[in-house]
């Protein structure tokens, strides 16, 4: 448990960023959110990539995507499914742009 800390502390703040972020925003600044919400998710996946050295980072994308999926029933409509895919891309992409800088930073 210990082992994973770095990485149960980032799905923690993406949860945080699905569930009760969307509390604060009002009807109208969906997209605003939704836009806010991506960027958060590049950002903790970049950070991801760049402190974490274990092997269960390469799930985050898909835990990503899966963990938006109940909010979509909560907040938004059936049209916001294909944020998850987003999501997945989104997180992906900050995932090898962490991991991209941890070969930079730590070169042996």
């Amino acid at each position: 448990m210990k082992k994973y800390l770095k990485e149960i502390i980032i799905v923690l703040l993406q949860l945080f960023m699905f569930y009760i972020f969307p509390l604060f925003a009002g009807p109208t600044d969906t997209m605003g959110m939704v836009l806010l919400i991506i960027l958060a998710t590049l950002l903790l996946a970049t950070i991801l990539g760049t402190i974490s050295n274990n092997k269960i980072k390469y799930c985050y994308p898909i835990l990503v995507a899966l963990l938006f999926i109940p909010s979509i029933w909560i907040y938004y409509n059936e049209s916001a499914l294909i944020h998850s895919v987003w999501y997945l891309v989104i997180s992906a992409i900050g995932l090898l742009i962490g991991m991209a800088i941890n070969k930079l930073i730590y070169k042996k």
